[in-house]
């Protein structure tokens, strides 16, 4: 799919998406499974230019899921690491690029305090970007993200019958971003995952048989022109 299929004048302005296939990407190669991750991290940066590129505004991913603890050791100690490492040399490429850096989900003891030191000086170095906004959900889980919203909201003395969807949003891990409008997920996998579960109510959802190191700006463009198909309602009726 090329860019002149894009309305440039009806691009979503949030875009999330699941990546998945890495391992399966690697295996089908003969390749270790951290072979996949290391793909998967080139997809990622085109996919970045690709929503530069169409004025995406806000892009939020997959990285690393409550879950993802459960694999083998020695997959996850890589992983940690690989992100670790690749947030000192990328952050200033995403810098230059206007690209605003942030990170959502859990920051408790399992994660190494050079990964978390490596994530809170891209956010610091990228805060007043505005061209694009890259959020990477890594030990992240929908299922508790709500579940510590609960929690802030029953800390607060907020009176059950003064809870409403307003006070939900404003104590989830992204209040200010906005739902994403389009969800796309790779592999040919038909589920969230546990993914933005609050915020993908209305979100149209785009799945795609690529695998994710297999996947670049032009599956992004399709995505794009799949969703600008698609009639949102929102419950409601055609006028």
């Amino acid at each position: 799919m090329s860019l002149s299929a894009v309305d440039l004048s009806a691009v979503p302005a949030h875009v999330a998406c699941v990546m998945d296939g890495n391992g399966r990407w690697a295996e089908r190669r003969g390749l270790p499974r951290t072979a996949g991750h290391e793909a998967g991290l080139d997809a990622l940066l085109d996919a970045v230019d690709g929503a530069l590129e169409i004025g995406v505004q806000w892009l939020t991913v997959y990285a690393f899921s409550t879950e993802n603890w459960s694999r083998p050791r020695e997959e996850v100690r890589f992983l940690l690491e690989f992100n670790r490492s690749n947030l000192a040399t990328r952050r200033d490429e995403l810098h230059e690029r206007g690209v605003r850096l942030r990170f959502i989900g859990g920051r408790d003891r399992r994660l190494p305090r050079s990964l978390l030191a490596e994530m809170d000086a891209a956010a610091e170095l990228t805060a007043e970007n505005r061209r694009l906004t890259l959020t990477v959900a890594f030990n992240y889980g929908g299922r508790a993200e709500l579940t510590e919203a609960v929690r802030r909201i029953v800390a607060s003395g907020v009176q059950s019958t003064q809870v409403t969807e307003q006070t939900i949003r404003a104590n989830l891990a992204t209040p200010d971003m906005p739902d994403p409008d389009v969800l796309i997920r790779t592999s040919g996998e038909h589920r969230l995952s546990n993914f933005l579960l609050w915020q993908v109510a209305y979100s149209e959802m785009v799945f795609l048989d690529v695998l994710w190191p297999d996947f670049s700006r032009t599956h992004l463009f399709e995505a794009v022109v799949e969703y600008q198909r698609r009639e949102r309602r929102f419950g409601g009726l055609d006028q």
